[in-house]
């Protein structure tokens, strides 16, 4: 069994960095991702473009640096798990959601405001704008 994802998309929002209550940083953003599919009309197949919102969450160093270098509209790929959770809702009523769990996360896009570090130059992107878990724990800031 494996359980792997990789997704290519724009942020929709700012990521939200919490702590739980022991402290642990945790950020929760979603990107939308394109999706295409087969449409067909009068003069034949054609393709047409659907937007899927993908709600990604990161933990501990990793969810730091993605509160402090994301911006919403940013192109980001992200690596890691799909995990379903179940809860009850303000409702009452029990509730199913997906979401991805980041292992890893890689800025992309070269675009660059007078508050964003270029990709590949800030210490944590480490030249190539892909930083993981493992990795985030042994930047120096």
């Amino acid at each position: 069994m494996y359980n792997k994802v990789f997704l290519i998309g724009n942020l929709t929002r700012d990521p939200e960095l919490r702590f739980t209550t022991s402290g642990i940083p945790v950020a929760s953003f979603a990107i939308a991702v394109n999706r295409f599919k087969k449409k067909t009309d009068e003069a034949g197949a054609s393709q047409a473009q659907d937007v899927d919102f993908i709600n990604i969450v990161a933990w501990r160093r990793l969810a730091e640096i993605c509160g402090e270098y994301l911006k919403k509209g940013r192109p980001v790929a992200i690596e890691g798990r799909l995990q379903l959770r179940s809860y009850t809702g303000k409702d009452g009523q029990p509730k199913t959601m997906a979401e991805v769990v980041a292992d890893g996360m890689q800025m992309l896009g070269s675009r660059v405001t007078s508050h964003e570090s270029p990709v590949g130059n800030g210490p944590a992107t480490r030249d190539t704008g892909h930083v993981t878990n493992e990795e985030a724990d042994e930047i120096p800031f």
